[in-house]
């Protein structure tokens, strides 16, 4: 409550700053309307939101804490993910350094513990790309896409969102479409300056008739990428339709979406590390840039494998994330006889897969070579200009004197396929002197999780540009210890080698209410998530008397090396069932009250669940013989939360500052690293609370103007069942304090300015030990219209070339004073010209 009162004492400044502010640009009411027609709103010219709420309303009016972000707002950041977009939303974190797709997203004190979007729920159109963001590997930002189909991207942090969709205790992220009620198009294209990547976008959409209107658009794009891999790592894109029909008492939409698209996926670099835990200071290994390079080359793309049947397979790292998707989807909204019905239905057919290089320990390369050799071991190059050389000097090896034990990744979607289907029914009553709002819906979606996973072993060095090898090992009688730098064709027996074919049912009906009387406005609303899951998996790892390390002549030369006697095998005559169902309920109450036209202030109090969904999949929690669960609260994960806000809003003027409180119960996977270098994987059962405040503004006058958003959190460990020195911790990677300020000057031919990321301090894990350091990343932006329809763009992120850490997989600074752990991207520069029509 402290925080939110010092926060909102900020708002009568803002008020007399603003008793001569101009009014808004004479497009910009016009250009939010619009916005509002696309989401199937009315253009009243008012800020309609609609995202996770019963019926869109003034913003004001709601007792809710919501963000709205025009497309012609985030194409000035110069973002080239989905994450470079959102992490400029107040609430949202945002850790994108893996590339585009599979970040990691939550919204206030909510844990990042996992990967993934586990508590906020993203979706395109109003319904959700994935029904679970945090699925292992696969995550619902890997099939999304910013290009120029986006109108708009809406937020709702907390508050309904947990009873207007299920999953999403935390909030929702939803990105609408442009549906052509604005005659026109745009044709652009996008080249790295100092960078790999040429892409192209267009988009087009009218009026066909009085009553039907369409929008197409897409991108296609290729290139190496941010960081030097040595191959073209993006290829791909998207093109998404849509049509409307305008009925006298509401629209019907048909859309679509065909999505093939290759993006890599960088993991986990050494990096060197001084001084302490406290005060730690991060640098490059020589001939190793963090921020430029990657394990990743096409000396070490080679994959050998048993596939799902057993057989030898091969693949390559270079396919990357590959996401692919074929949806259509109806959109529809109707009045009558008093209530508005709205139905909104998807199908989407997904597939695709992940390559990737992890290492899992560094170490100097003379001690790998004993590891894995013993006394005597010498090491060779299994790949790259320089393979089959003897490696005389371990120590000098690239100048830097590394080598990494690494997991080659190879995940492959058979299936990640959804139907969807949300209908709604709403109406407004009068009911004395004020309107009562009553809805009621039901939910209904089918998620498909078929995939097959297969984790080997092998020895890299650390060298950069593109170059880094395999390393083979013999011992000193010669006796090769790797083959073609492969230690094991499988990990520490047969972890992680494993299928599932498993579909998760749920059916949700909700209702709400909502009597809004003068100024006042109080409502509440439930939801019953009823889940199914069942399904088959097949892998060692399930235990009992199933084998899964078998010997096979993996490069068919007749003879079984040592590498591939530790091969790993899917166990195919004993699966694994999986068959259990789960039920809770979900509420929200809340209550606004509009104190002036211009302010108002509301309170609000939410119980949210999510499934666990496939993190239960291949732990104790399911019995694998019945398939049922071992404990039935195992089955989902709850978030309360509590909201006090206050809204203001004037012409040039907006101010939105939340205090929230938030206790969270969690079941999740994480990877974990000791001081040695090695690396564990632990299903963590844990509580959280967290409080802070939450901070929105914007202020304009004349060609000026600047927005900015920023969120304080305390947050503790609250309950840990592997240890309870835990408790009271502060979780990993939540810093107290993140925001954004975006300034910049509109002319007439030229807008010109600023987007300030930044971030304090948080821990590298839950023991608190070493510190990932506080850290501002600059990104700039001109934009030159020389001519009408004409406008060129410069956009240059991290300006000064800053190491932002963002990860460490060691809790805390190893002996060898190097660790294994992510940063940004180093300073991008692109250039794009558009052409509107």
């Amino acid at each position: 409550m402290k925080y939110l009162l010092a926060t909102a004492a900020i708002a009568p400044l803002l008020m007399f700053s603003s008793a001569n502010a101009e009014a808004l640009s004479a497009d910009a009411k016009p250009a939010a309307e619009k916005a509002v027609q696309s989401a199937g709103g009315k253009a009243s010219g008012e800020a309609v939101f609609s995202t996770g709420v019963a019926k869109g309303r003034d913003r004001l009016d709601s007792a809710t804490s919501t963000s709205a972000l025009r497309a012609s707002e985030f194409e000035t950041y110069g973002a080239r993910s989905l994450g470079e977009v959102l992490r400029n939303i107040p609430g949202i974190r945002a850790e994108y350094a893996g590339g585009e797709g599979n970040a990691n997203y939550s919204i206030r004190g909510l844990p990042l513990s996992g990967t993934g979007s586990k508590y906020v729920q993203l979706q395109e159109d109003g319904l959700p790309v994935l029904e679970f963001g945090d699925m292992l590997q696969f995550t619902s930002d890997m099939f999304m896409r910013s290009d120029l189909n986006l109108s708009q991207i809406e937020t709702i942090r907390g508050g309904s969102a947990s009873t207007f969709a299920s999953n999403s205790p935390g909030g929702v992220i939803n990105l609408i479409s442009k549906t052509g009620d604005t005659e026109g198009g745009a044709v652009q294209g996008t080249y790295g300056l100092n960078y790999g990547e040429k892409r192209l976008d267009a988009d087009y959409g009218g009026k066909i008739s009085d009553t039907l209107r369409f929008h197409v658009g897409g991108f296609y794009r290729q290139g190496e990428g941010p960081r030097d891999v040595g191959y073209t790592a993006y290829k791909g894109g998207q093109i998404k339709a849509n049509l409307t029909k305008t009925l006298e008492n509401g629209y019907v939409r048909v859309y679509a979406k065909l999505m093939d698209d290759r993006t890599p996926s960088y993991q986990f670099v050494p990096i060197r590390v001084t001084g302490t835990n406290a005060y730690p200071t991060f640098s490059n290994p020589a001939n190793f840039n963090v921020k430029t390079d990657s394990l990743l080359s096409p000396y070490t793309s080679n994959i050998v494998t048993l596939d799902a049947n057993n057989n030898i397979a091969r693949d390559d790292i270079r396919e990357g994330q590959r996401s692919k998707v074929a949806s259509v989807g109806l959109d529809s909204q109707i009045e009558l006889n008093g209530w508005t019905i709205s139905e909104k239905f998807r199908i989407s057919k997904i597939s695709g897969g992940v390559r990737q290089v992890r290492p899992i320990a560094v170490a100097p390369a003379a001690a790998l070579a004993f590891v894995y050799g013993g006394v005597g071991g010498a090491l060779s190059f299994a790949t790259g200009p320089q393979v089959g050389q003897a490696i005389a000097n371990p120590t000098a090896l690239n100048g830097n004197g590394l080598m990494t034990s690494a997991v080659k990744i190879k995940s492959d979607i058979d299936s990640l396929d959804n139907i969807t289907n949300d209908l709604r029914a709403s109406r407004v009553w009068k009911v004395g002197e004020g309107n009562l709002t009553t809805t009621v819906g039901y939910y209904k979606s089918s998620q498909d999780y078929d995939s097959y996973w297969s984790f080997m072993n092998t020895l890299t060095d650390v060298n950069g540009d593109g170059q880094t090898s395999l390393i083979n090992v013999r011992t000193a009688t010669g006796v090769a210890a790797t083959q073609d730098g492969m230690v094991a064709y499988g990990v520490g027996g047969a972890l992680f080698h494993r299928t599932y074919d498993v579909t998760n049912s749920v059916d949700a009906p909700y209702a709400s209410i909502n009597y809004h009387i003068g100024k006042i406005s109080v409502g509440g609303s439930l939801r019953y998530d009823m889940g199914k899951v069942d399904g088959t998996l097949y892998g060692a790892e399930l235990g009992g008397s199933r084998v899964g390390v078998i010997s096979r002549d993996m490069n068919s030369d007749g003879v079984i090396s040592l590498a591939e006697t530790k091969t790993a095998a899917l166990p195919l005559g004993q699966p694994g069932r999986v068959d259990y169902d789960y039920n809770y309920l979900s509420y929200s109450t809340g209550v606004n009250y509009r104190v002036a036209e211009q302010l108002a202030v509301f309170a609000r109090y939410s119980r949210g669940g999510r499934s666990s969904a496939e993190k239960l999949l291949f732990t104790p929690a399911v019995d694998y013989n019945t398939g049922k669960l071992v404990d039935a609260d195992s089955a989902y994960d709850t978030v309360k939360q509590a909201e006090l806000g206050l809204k203001y809003r004037i012409s040039g003027v907006t101010f939105n500052v939340t205090g929230f409180s938030a206790k969270t119960g969690e079941r999740n996977i994480q990877v974990v690293s000791g001081s040695d270098g090695t690396t564990d994987v632990l299903n963590i059962v844990r509580g959280y609370k967290a409080k802070g405040v939450e901070l929105e503004a914007a202020v304009s006058k004349g060609p000026f103007s600047v927005t900015a958003g920023a969120t304080y959190t305390d947050a503790k460990i609250t309950s840990a069942d592997q240890s309870a020195t835990l408790i009271g911790n502060k979780p990993r990677h939540q810093a107290d304090f993140i925001y954004s300020v975006t300034p910049q000057v509109e002319l007439k031919n030229a807008t010109v300015g600023f987007n300030v990321i930044g971030t304090t301090s948080s821990y590298a894990q839950d023991t608190n030990q070493l510190k990932l350091p506080g850290y501002k990343l600059v990104n700039a932006f001109v934009q030159i219209r020389p001519m009408e329809n004409v406008q060129l763009m410069l956009n240059v992120n991290n300006v000064f070339n800053t190491l932002a850490m963002v990860d460490s997989e060691q809790a805390a600074i190893p002996a060898s004073g190097v660790i294994l752990g992510r940063a940004y991207a180093g300073r991008t520069a692109s250039a794009t010209l558009r052409y509107s029509f």
